[in-house]
């Protein structure tokens, strides 16, 4: 009997031992103020770290495996990103803000390698890469645009202290690029699925790219347990977006939207010009009833590796709404309802189409996301074509907890910060020294046409109090071959990443991260058209004074009487006629008026 039961055991290890690397993918939606959703897809791939060197590929693709194992990267984090989180109508950013970057490309990695020299040449050949995986401009990210932060990033991935010596960060940012289709379409032929089942099906560009605001997020690292046995390597995508419900429910072949017929309108009649034709219109008290149809133009396609490698179902769908809310789904489905969280979470049948319908509910009755432990705004000041400001505005709304972060700013190279000039004051009644809130800095000037600016500062903000953070610049002169195509709109500056520490004590185990927006630079421009006018002008002279020249050169000139066949007295006789026959027309009509005028 202790035979058999070895047997099984045996058995039971080679089937773990060859299972299938673990695939989860999982999809939660979450009602927001003011007619919103938040859709967040997320995909998890792992794979042996010791099947990862020897190129096994089959959950991780190899197209991204390759690269990462050429360019010697040990952990990637690769952002797309468009539009702006409400923080103040939305709350919390999702997942902490770390699946997020900056508006445009937002790339930094780990590259192995013994010197600086080395593991820039190796980022250089990570971002051409890349850059033709994804259909996106990672190649123009060069020594301009890379920086080397120190405190703004930490490794997310288990590393051992001989690899850490080795590993070097490096950041690039491409504020300037326009996520679209191209980067959407590469990014779903990564996953085991490739787009065609569970809820990958729902990615549709025109409905992704139409949000107010949306990231796609790529990330690879290696994970060990405490004994470093067993390591795997982890590929987490994640695709997080804000849809207007009302925008989204429009048809595609009518997205024109068409204003409310005056039957429809609900008025506040309180108002003293209220009448038949002045509407005061109210807000909308109840939130619309929705979709999956609706909102991604289409329904969810079955499930892929619906089960994990013991057989037991998961969970690819969840919505956050209260526990009293009615949801329809569709059959063949498994419902969980977690009253706690205020979450129902379904695992989707294997096959079919699977579609959910949320109907008309009460907005007051939406989960309320936390607040955000920080409110960053950051713009421009001052005018004027030589120099300008940079006002940044951090708001503590905690009531009694201090907060601590770090501020990562890459300023171009054109644009050259005065770093005597950097205060920060607090605006509230209470204000503390500039000493007391920033702790440190770090400044690494910008060298022309070879890197940009990078300051990292250690900031602390205290309870209920907002700090503005202020310095002056110098804008730079480019040559006229440095100005891109449209000059006259402006170049834009990366956003600022905040990195709030983490606080085990109120609730915040790990680093939360938040960006702010780009901003857009004006340099002063040229006239472009007046290289075109010189151009004209001197080739016009110069073609005028070489045909006259070369006209004096080349030209023979001669008498008109040494010419061979050409008789000068017969000339000379018809010009005489002609001269004669004018004179005489003209002297007879003289003479005829003078005869009339004699008769009369």
């Amino acid at each position: 009997m202790s035979r058999f039961y070895f047997c099984i055991l045996f058995l039971l290890l080679i089937v773990f031992a060859f299972a299938d690397p673990e695939y989860n993918e999982q999809l939660i939606l979450e009602p927001l103020p003011q007619g919103s959703l938040l859709a967040s897809f997320n995909f998890r791939s792992n794979a042996s770290l010791k099947s990862f060197k020897q190129q096994h590929f089959r959950h991780i693709p190899r197209s991204l495996g390759q690269i990462l194992q050429h360019a010697k990267t040990k952990e990637l984090h690769l952002r797309f990103s468009s539009g702006r989180w409400d923080a103040e109508s939305w709350g919390a950013r999702p997942w902490g803000g770390v699946k997020e970057g900056g508006t445009g490309v937002e790339l930094w990695a780990w590259v192995e390698a013994d010197t600086e020299e080395e593991a820039f040449s190796r980022w250089i050949t990570l971002n051409h890469a890349l850059s033709g995986l994804f259909c996106a401009s990672l190649n123009f990210i060069d020594s301009t645009r890379t920086t080397w932060p120190l405190t703004a990033f930490d490794p997310v991935g288990d590393h051992s202290h001989t690899d850490m010596s080795k590993l070097h960060l490096l950041h690039g940012t491409l504020p300037r690029e326009v996520v679209c289709t191209e980067n959407l379409t590469p990014f779903l032929k990564l996953l085991p699925c490739k787009g065609k089942a569970g809820i990958s099906t729902l990615l549709d560009g025109h409905k992704l790219f139409d949000a107010s605001w949306q990231t796609m997020s790529i990330d690879v690292r290696p994970v060990c347990p405490e004994d470093a046995s067993g390591c795997i390597v982890e590929m987490e995508q994640t695709v997080n977006m804000v849809l207007d419900i009302e925008r989204s429910k429009r048809p595609y072949d009518n997205p024109i939207p068409r204003p409310v017929p005056t039957e429809e309108l609900i008025c506040d009649t309180s108002k003293p010009y209220s009448s038949s034709d002045a509407c005061y219109p109210l807000d909308i008290l109840s939130a619309q009833s929705w979709t999956l149809s609706d909102l991604f133009g289409r329904r969810i396609k079955g499930s892929y590796l619906a089960t994990n490698i013991l057989g037991q179902p998961t969970e690819s769908l969840c919505i956050k709404v209260p526990h009293k809310h009615r949801i329809d789904t569709s059959d063949g489905s498994i419902e969980r309802i977690d009253s706690l969280k205020n979450e129902r979470c379904y695992v989707l049948p294997s096959t079919g189409l699977f579609e959910i319908t949320l109907p008309q509910q009460d907005s007051q009755a939406v989960v309320s996301r936390p607040i955000p432990p920080l409110y960053a705004s950051r713009s421009f000041t001052g005018h004027g074509q030589e120099r300008g400001g940079v006002q940044t505005l951090l708001t503590n709304p905690s009531p009694d907890t201090t907060i601590s972060f770090v501020y990562f700013e890459t300023l171009p190279w054109f644009m050259k910060p005065y770093i005597h000039t950097l205060k920060a004051q607090s605006i509230t009644s209470l204000s503390p020294s500039q000493e007391d809130i920033i702790t440190s800095i770090y400044y690494r000037p910008a060298l022309d046409r070879e890197r940009g600016t990078q300051m990292e500062l250690q900031i602390t903000v205290h309870p209920a109090s907002t700090v503005r953070l202020t310095y002056d610049f110098e804008k730079a002169i480019l040559r006229y071959t440095e100005y891109p195509p449209d000059a006259n709109r402006g170049f834009d500056v990366a956003p600022a990443i905040i990195r709030i520490h983490p606080d085990p004590s109120r609730q915040r185990p790990e680093a939360e991260y938040l960006r702010t927006t780009s901003l857009l630079l004006s340099l002063p421009t040229p006239d472009f058209s007046m290289p075109y006018n010189v151009i004209i002008l001197t080739s016009t002279v110069m073609a005028l004074a070489f045909g006259s020249m070369y006209n004096l050169l080349i030209r023979r000139f001669v008498g008109a009487d040494e010419m061979e066949g050409y008789d000068f007295g017969k000339v000379k006789a018809r010009i005489r006629g002609r001269l004669a026959g004018l004179r005489d027309r003209w002297f007879g009509r003289a003479r005829h008026r003078d005869s009339e005028k004699k008769t009369q």
